[in-house]
This record gives structure tokens, C-alpha cells and sequence, in this order.
């Protein structure tokens, strides 16, 4: 373990923040997975999954961006008056850019109405896979400032929370394709392309951080502001449309403490 340590301590940041920002994409292809085995998965487990997600995301974006942004705010500044300032505009800055993206993007939430085949349908299913495309860039962005801090441990947390968030999205992505007709492996080949934005993030948000250290608290607002946004806007709607809930909010609960836990304990 020390090795692998003192490897990773070796390796730039700008490039852990790329690879970590890559493994967390590549978690959308896992999630996918089941869709080899079976075509039917409960909407009271997805549910339930993307209320986990929606979970993990909150605590990453507390544990993981929010406090060390407000610490590195405070270090810089001196002033923890700063500091919330920094954080307030910086959060703000994330959650208008979403909306900006939501505003002028072409892109849908999840296929409502009539079950069945028909164009209207088909282009509402592709437009929703782009809204999820959409929304994993920021997470990528986040995993890559998150390692701008210079705690790896720090980063490699919050790669792994938002890997775990990114399990119930490519489960619904390959759900979505096989019911409509998709081969199994397609709808994987696709749940697996909508994480591998990431890594693209990834690499603007460390790039960033390593051209200007100063802008590491607004990198980090900015990303927990974008998180928020995805999470009230799409996460938690999405995992509400069916009548279940209450099985998504202990989701939330379940998927939250599980990030807390992982935070204090490695973080």
C-alpha cells in the first residue's frame, strides 16, 4: 500500500485529475452492464438507485468541494467573510451555467407518456442521453479541481463518489435503449460514451487549477454549484415521476452517508 502511495504521489495532479475524472466516466458503462442479463429492472429499484446517486453527489459536494473550498478561500484571503463570498458567487456561477446548458442545449428529461415505438418517442429518448452527456461534464470538471487542492486522497474520494453516482445513470441509459429495440450491446456501448465526457472535464477543470492557483475556490464552487443544480433539476424529478418517492429519498439518505463515511474515513 506505502508503493502505491508513494506511486501516486509521483504522478502529476493534472493527470490524476484526467485519469481518476476518466475512471469515474467509465462507471456509466458498469452500470450498464445488467442490461446483458436482463431487460427488465424494477422502476422501484431505479428509483431507488438514482436517489442513491442524487445522495452521493450531495455529500460529495458538501465534504468534497464546498468545505475545501471555503478552507482554501480562507487560506488565500485571510478573511472567512471572503471566503463565503468566494463560495456564494462561485456556486451561483455553476447552477446559472446549467441552466444556461438546459436553456439553449437540445435536450430532454426521461421519456414521459405512452409506452411504444414511434419518432417522437425515439427523439426524446436521444435527446435525454445528451441531457446526460450534458451533465456529466461538471462532474468531470469537479473530479479534476477536486484534485487541485493537493489532497489526493481528497480527489480520489471524490472520483470514487461520483463513479458510484454515474452506476444507477448508465443503468438507466441502457435501460432506456433496450426498450426501445436496441441491441444490449449498443445500449452499453452508449451508457458507457455518456461517462467519457468526463475526462474531458476533468482535464479543463486540473488544466485551470494548474495555470492558476488562485482560481481553486471558484473552481470548486463552481463545480458543487453545477452539482447542486443537476441534482434538484434532473436527479431527484427523475426519481420522483413513478410514485416512489420514498423509496428515492431513503436512496438520498442511504447514498449521502455512504460518501459522508468515505470522506472522514479516507478523505
Amino acid at each position: 500500500m506505502d508503493s502505491i502511495a508513494t506511486l501516486i504521489d509521483t504522478v502529476p495532479i493534472f493527470y490524476l485529475g484526467v485519469f481518476s475524472s476518466l475512471a469515474a466516466g467509465v462507471a456509466t458503462g458498469v452500470g450498464g452492464l445488467p442490461v446483458l442479463f436482463t431487460q427488465s429492472v424494477s422502476q422501484r429499484l431505479q428509483d431507488t438507485m438514482l436517489g442513491f446517486g442524487a445522495g452521493v453527489m450531495l455529500a460529495a459536494t458538501s465534504f468534497s468541494l464546498i468545505i475545501p473550498g471555503i478552507d482554501a478561500a480562507t487560506v488565500s484571503s485571510g478573511s472567512t467573510v471572503f471566503a463565503a463570498f468566494v463560495m456564494v458567487g462561485g456556486i451561483m456561477l455553476g447552477g446559472f451555467f446549467l441552466f444556461l446548458g438546459d436553456k439553449y442545449l437540445p435536450h430532454e428529461h426521461f421519456i414521459k407518456g405512452r409506452e411504444g415505438i414511434d419518432t417522437t418517442k425515439l427523439r426524446r429518448l436521444w435527446l435525454f442521453i445528451l441531457a446526460i452527456t450534458l451533465h456529466n461534464f461538471p462532474e468531470g470538471m469537479a473530479v479534476g479541481v477536486g484534485f487541485g487542492t493537493g489532497n489526493i486522497r481528497n480527489g480520489l474520494v471524490l472520483a470514487m463518489g461520483i463513479g458510484l453516482q454515474n452506476i444507477p445513470e448508465g443503468l438507466v441509459v441502457a435501460l432506456a435503449l433496450t426498450t426501445h429495440k436496441y441491441s444490449r450491446g449498443y445500449a452499453l456501448w452508449i451508457a458507457l460514451l455518456t461517462g467519457l465526457v468526463e475526462p474531458v472535464g476533468g482535464a479543463i477543470g486540473a488544466g485551470i487549477i494548474q495555470i492558476s492557483r488562485p482560481l481553486l475556490p471558484w473552481g470548486l464552487a463552481f463545480a458543487a454549484g453545477a452539482m447542486l443544480y443537476v441534482i434538484s433539476n434532473e436527479i431527484i424529478p427523475e426519481s420522483h415521476r413513478k410514485g416512489y418517492e420514498r423509496e428515492a429519498t431513503f436512496g438520498v439518505l442511504i447514498g449521502f452517508v455512504i460518501m459522508m463515511f468515505l470522506d472522514v474515513t479516507l478523505g
